[in-house]
């Protein structure tokens, strides 16, 4: 598997973290931090965030990114946000399906679907979360979860839309625990999910498409992670909150 073909991306999920003041003191230090990184860049932030994102990000490599969109353009659905919406705030990416998503707020495997259609319907790039709980590594049961939200968050999904797509394992057992995936279990969920996507539609799309890692990254288990050959970045929690931090795994990224 040749990792040139595929674009190497470095996402911070800030969630719900920094006002908009906070948020601008943190981008100053990330522009001169990850500005010039060989990596993609993308900020995800909250939508309180977005206009000041893109303002300071505007003319850098930094990229601005949602933490969630809805899947209709309009309607009576309080609190939501649409991704046209998202387009005229200046945003490039969103995350959809993350597990904080599906645990605390009732996404399913069919509203991810729905999200993520929306997303690149509306030419945006959607990071599509995935992973297993704890008791579900601990069952023997990863792949099969890993299969059934894979396969159901791409369903009626062209090979052209997989082009506005990256997919995240994270493992919900090592997001926010300080437990990580070992590499070895990181490349090995990686190319399953790589191998399912070449199932569903070919070796090329497969081979082209960008697939995180998610889960408790920090600049000492970055580079063990990031140098396997199924896993092409990130989508990266407290760390993406400290620029030094966050550079370093941008480094590592960028080898």
């Amino acid at each position: 598997m040749d990792k040139t073909k595929r674009k190497t991306v470095l996402a911070g999920n800030w969630k719900m973290n920094k006002t908009a003041k906070e948020a601008a003191e943190l981008i100053d230090e990330l522009i001169g931090a990850v500005g010039d990184a060989g990596c993609e860049v993308v900020i995800c932030v909250p939508y309180t965030d977005i206009h000041i994102a893109v303002e300071k990000c505007a003319g850098t490599k930094i990229k601005v990114g949602a933490q969630n969109c809805h899947f209709k353009k309009s309607g009576a659905y309080t609190g939501e946000i649409s991704t046209d919406m998202l387009v005229e705030a200046g945003v490039s990416h969103v995350i959809v399906g993350h597990s904080e998503r599906r645990q605390y707020f009732g996404e399913t495997d069919e509203t991810v679907n729905l999200r993520a259609k929306a997303a690149v319907e509306a030419e945006l790039t959607a990071i599509i979360c995935v992973g297993e709980l704890l008791e579900e590594r601990e069952n023997s049961l990863t792949e099969s979860v890993v299969s059934r939200q894979v396969t159901a968050a791409l369903s009626e999904m062209t090979r052209e839309d997989l082009t506005k797509v990256i997919i995240a394992y994270e493992p919900v057992w090592a997001i926010g625990t300080g437990r990580t995936a070992t590499s070895e279990q990181a490349a090995e969920v990686c190319g399953y999910i790589r191998g399912i996507v070449e199932n569903l539609y070919d070796k090329q799309t497969a081979e082209s498409l960008t697939i995180q890692y998610g889960g408790s990254m920090n600049p000492s288990n970055a580079g063990e992670l990031l140098a396997q050959k199924d896993v092409d970045g990130g989508l990266i929690g407290g760390a993406s909150l400290k620029a030094s931090d966050f550079k370093a795994l941008a480094e590592a990224a960028s080898v």
